[in-house]
Parts: C-alpha cells; sequence; structure tokens
C-alpha cells in the first residue's frame, strides 16, 4: 500500500468532525423551510389570496342575496372562492423549484443533500403543509366574511364548516404536491403554469361548457371537480367524499411520481 493509503484522518481537537446523518430528511425539510420564508414570493402569494378571499366571498354572499338563492352552507362561499385562490398556491409552490433552476442553485440544493427524492420529497412537504395552513386560514377567513352580506341566505353549522374548512386545507395541499410534481418535471415557470391551469381550470370549463353525459363523467374525474365535491359535501355528488379524496390525491401522487421520475433521470 502506498504512504497515502495508510493515512488514517484522526479528527483533531479544534477540528470538526462529519456529523453522521447530515443531509437526512430533517435536514433537508429545515433547509426547505428558512429557503421557503427567506425570500418575498411566499408572502407576497399568501397575502394575494387572503385578499382574493375576502373579495370574492364578500361578492359571492351579496349576489346570493341579491338573487334570493335557495339557502347554503356559508362555507360554500370560501370554498367557490378556491377556484381563483387556488393559484395563489399554485405560484408559492412552483417557485419554490422553479426559482432554484431559473437561478441554478438547485445544484447547490442538490449538493447539501445529494440524495435527489429526498430533496424532492422535502420541498414536497414544505409546499404542502404551507397550502394547507393557507387553507385553513382562507376557509375561517371567508365565512367570516361571508356571513354579514349573505343576511340570512346561508346556514351556519359548526360541524359542516369545519369540514368544509379541513376539506380546503387537503385540497390545497393537494394543488400544492401537483404543482411541485409538474414543476420538477417541467421546470419552466411558463410551462409548469401552462399545464397547470389548463387541468385545474380550463379543461374542467371546456368539458362543462360543451356538455353532454361522456364530456361531464371525464370532468368528474378530474382535480379541481373532485375537489370541489369533496369541499361541497353536497349530497347530488356522483361519488361519496372518500372517493373525491382518492381522486384529488391520485392526481397528487401521479405528478409527485413524474417530477420524481424526471429528476432522478435528467442532470439538474
Amino acid at each position: 500500500m502506498s504512504a497515502v493509503e495508510n493515512t488514517v484522518d484522526i479528527p483533531s481537537p479544534g477540528r470538526p468532525t462529519t456529523r453522521v446523518g447530515a443531509g437526512g430528511f430533517i435536514e433537508a425539510l429545515a433547509a426547505e423551510w428558512t429557503k421557503t420564508w427567506s425570500v418575498r414570493a411566499p408572502y407576497i402569494c399568501l397575502t394575494a389570496g387572503a385578499a382574493a378571499t375576502g373579495v370574492f366571498t364578500f361578492y359571492y354572499a351579496s349576489i346570493a342575496r341579491i338573487n334570493d338563492v335557495p339557502l347554503q352552507p356559508v362555507g360554500n362561499a370560501p370554498v367557490t372562492s378556491l377556484l381563483l385562490v387556488q393559484f395563489a398556491i399554485v405560484v408559492l409552490a412552483m417557485t419554490a423549484v422553479t426559482s432554484e433552476y431559473a437561478t441554478s442553485s438547485v445544484r447547490a440544493s442538490l449538493l447539501w443533500v445529494p440524495v435527489r427524492h429526498r430533496m424532492h420529497l422535502a420541498k414536497t412537504v414544505m409546499a404542502a403543509a404551507v397550502a394547507a395552513v393557507a387553507g385553513i386560514l382562507y376557509g375561517v377567513s371567508g365565512i367570516a366574511v361571508a356571513w354579514t352580506p349573505f343576511r340570512g341566505h346561508a346556514t351556519f353549522d359548526p360541524a359542516k364548516a369545519a369540514v368544509q374548512v379541513l376539506t380546503m386545507a387537503l385540497y390545497c395541499a393537494a394543488v400544492a404536491v401537483l404543482t411541485v410534481g409538474v414543476a420538477f418535471a417541467l421546470r419552466a415557470s411558463a410551462g409548469v403554469l401552462t399545464v397547470v391551469f389548463v387541468l385545474l381550470s380550463a379543461i374542467p370549463s371546456v368539458l362543462t361548457g360543451l356538455g353532454g353525459e361522456v364530456l361531464l363523467t371525464i370532468n368528474d374525474y378530474l382535480p379541481q371537480t373532485a375537489g370541489t365535491h369533496l369541499m361541497r359535501g353536497e349530497a347530488g355528488a356522483p361519488y361519496p367524499p372518500a372517493v373525491a379524496a382518492l381522486i384529488l390525491l391520485s392526481w397528487a401522487l401521479a405528478a409527485h411520481l413524474a417530477g420524481r421520475a424526471v429528476l432522478r433521470g435528467r442532470d439538474a
């Protein structure tokens, strides 16, 4: 053996040794927490979502009162507003990935957390957690804002309201997971926004507008439609809430696995 091969690296008292487990999932999640709240984008997205929720729920309740529509749960106002507000969640989740590819800082992230699926999972969990909390806040604030302009044209059942708020949190988390997966697959903001917008909003609008039994059945199994059935929890839905949740989570999982496959197969 050469002298180099026989050399033993003995740590000196003043020299730190490499910590076993560095770059693990907890460390990766902590890094994502720091990166998330050290830039302005999340604050802007969450604030814009809160403002849009307040404006839309007030408008929704006012129109329901003016048109004297049948009584409905007050939680329907923030649920409906989420069809618009969800894109604040999309942008928040997307920028966690695409901003790093745009600046090439993703290379540093992969040096710190070299196990790619671990870094991917950390970003996904962080985006889903933030989105879920945002969904709860939007649901509670939307109910509070909408109650006054409804003026007796809505009902308030605490159990029903709680379920709707929690399902809003689930929907927001699923949208965040789906967006992170698409972002890792496409890596460019324009492409991610286009794909997510078409999937969540454009296709359901087209299918609903065209009508027909087949097209409406296809629409029922898209993520936004399934999420709406889940959040509204109405008796006339084509399937029970558990099936709606399963459909929604299946879309999120499919996008997650697609993003993971691209991340593992392509260089940063």
